[in-house]
């Protein structure tokens, strides 16, 4: 069966989305997957205003397109990480507030969690006629605690990591369920930087969350091709 080409808009965020859709539509894309930064969604005005994912749709459907996930991958990154002044420039204000470590993740995972209800929101107010059967999807990353230690000197052991397991899974457990209760997936992109980065971290990260069926990856096998990961015996692996 032919399937949906659609480009992530997260590397033009610079551009207003009325240009990037005129532009993602001459090239031939068939749909834009919405990032939750520049103009293209923001989480909280779809939340609080019904006309907002309409306008979006109006929007899409004036260049010919159509959506079936947003991503929310800057603040997906404070929700684990260890969060210092870097992670500044990459989060709304709301997010960053006195730029207090956990705060900064607790809101973040505040954040992710109301994404969930703005996707079903936005996926709901789809216009009729577009039958292609995909689950509502919010792509993102997770951050870690441990990936800095990764280059194991000084010396780690097991148990150094699996404390940044059981960070991620306390952290996300919550955000899942409300995931669950939105009827919408999480997609982790496997990447450098993430709870998982490779096929065994990602093995350990489905673990981790008691193999939450909520929780899954976005494939992009450029970051494991340039690790050395097999990518092809990843897609193998997590397929489900």
């Amino acid at each position: 069966m032919s399937r949906p080409v659609t480009l992530f808009t997260g590397q033009w965020a610079d551009l207003p989305l009325e240009k990037l859709a005129a532009l993602a539509s001459e090239m031939g894309y068939d749909g834009l997957e919405l990032a939750c930064w520049g103009d293209h969604f923001d989480v909280e005005a779809a939340l609080a205003n019904k006309s907002y994912v309409k306008e979006k749709w109006e929007l899409l459907a004036d260049h010919g397109l159509t959506s079936y996930a947003i991503s929310n991958h800057l603040v997906g990154q404070a929700i684990c990480d260890n969060v210092d002044e870097r992670h500044k420039s990459i989060l709304p204000e709301s997010v960053w507030g006195n730029g207090d470590p956990e705060g900064v993740r607790k809101r973040a995972a505040k954040h992710m969690a109301n994404a969930a209800k703005a996707c079903r929101r936005f996926i709901d107010a789809k216009p009729k006629g577009d039958d292609f059967d995909f689950p509502a999807v919010v792509n993102g990353f997770t951050g870690s605690s441990i990936w800095h230690s990764i280059y194991a000197f000084p010396p780690t052991n097991q148990a150094y990591y699996e404390k940044g397991f059981k960070d991620f899974a306390k952290r996300f457990g919550p955000i899942l369920e409300a995931f669950e209760k939105a009827n919408v997936n999480f997609a982790l992109e496997v990447h450098p930087t993430e709870i998982a980065f490779d096929i065994v971290s990602a093995r350990r990260a489905l673990e981790a969350v008691g193999n939450h069926k909520r929780f899954g990856f976005n494939y992009d096998p450029s970051h494991l091709g340039y690790q050395g990961v097999d990518y092809v015996k990843f897609i193998r692996q997590f397929g489900d």
